[in-house]
């Protein structure tokens, strides 16, 4: 985020509770969505979270289960929420974290919290939240010497790592593609020290990471050590990208980098039915494009921030 942070947005223009409990369900039950994930901005902030979830877990796909429930936090108001959130039905959590430095977390968050993080990781552990994922993103001369350290803390723990490549989605001029800290950089850094086996040879599915299994670190009995790296520009996967995202503000998105968005806050306050919700949803979704163009010159980045859109 700005280190000046973000205006709020007047409480008319956010989605009630119930509008996103309708919208999820026309998802689930109309359009096939059989994953949802809760991010931000800091979902944790969202006062009807817990009931929104709740009501989201009470759905069945058309294969008649529960969607599958996930929320990605800083993890900083984790500890007071993470039996609260399992008990509404969420399944796992990924927590951002890029560093294990108090003072470098303090810098790059501008918060002293990290002892909080640490707290609330305990918490979703004793919760049952599983697999607790770590999000990382790397910064060339701030915390790209981290990357084994990171990974041998969090594997021992239990926890899976995942390192995320930076995107031009923070604020404006922070992003220089020549200082990005790859896929390739990582993989190379990680090498020097474990022995790292593809989890999936062929194709990663519709995951946005890619996994490996990693040897050489310490573990917790029947934990398999997976390591994650998304390369959202160096190794598009927009081919299989089957993510739709829906901001607090009612906006579909059908790609996280787009510069357009489809609202879908109009037709529910306008009296459109789920029907007619749904087949716009379905159109906006066909009219995606095929690449969304982050590592080529001639790319623009959105307007909103990824905080405003969700990652």
């Amino acid at each position: 985020m700005p280190r000046e942070g973000l205006e709020w947005l007047p409480n008319g223009n956010l989605l009630t509770d119930d509008e996103v409990v309708r919208l999820i369900t026309i998802a689930v039950r109309d359009l096939g969505v059989e994953q949802v994930r809760f991010t931000g901005g800091e979902p944790l902030l969202r006062k009807g979270l817990e009931a929104i979830l709740a009501a989201t877990t009470g759905l069945r796909t058309a294969s008649g289960v529960s969607p599958e429930t996930a929320l990605t936090t800083n993890g900083v108001g984790l500890a007071k929420s993470a039996a609260a959130l399992k008990a509404a039905g969420l399944r796992r959590i990924n927590v951002s974290l890029d560093t294990l430095d108090p003072a470098r977390y303090a810098r790059i968050t501008g918060r002293v919290r990290l002892s909080d993080v640490m707290e609330g990781l305990e918490a979703a552990t004793r919760a049952g939240l599983s697999p607790i994922k770590i999000n990382t993103v790397l910064m060339r001369g701030v915390n790209d010497d981290e990357a084994l350290g990171l990974v041998r803390w969090a594997l021992k723990r239990g926890y899976q790592p995942r390192f995320i490549e930076q995107m031009p989605l923070g604020p404006q001029d922070t992003w220089q593609r020549d200082d990005m800290v790859t896929a390739a950089d990582i993989l190379a850094a990680l090498r020097k020290e474990l022995t790292l086996v593809p989890a999936h040879p062929n194709a990663r599915g519709t995951a946005p990471a890619e996994t490996w299994i990693a040897s050489g670190v310490e573990v917790p009995d029947g934990v398999v050590p997976t390591i994650g790296i998304v390369g959202s520009v160096t190794r598009a996967f927009c081919e299989t990208c089957n993510r739709t995202r829906l901001t607090a503000d009612g906006q579909l998105r059908s790609c996280l980098f787009a510069r357009d968005e489809t609202d879908l806050r109009s037709l529910l306050r306008g009296g459109a039915s789920d029907l007619e919700i749904a087949d716009v949803w379905r159109f906006a979704t066909a009219a995606k494009q095929a690449s969304h163009g982050i590592d080529q010159s001639s790319f623009l980045p959105p307007v909103r921030s990824m905080s405003a859109i969700g990652g």
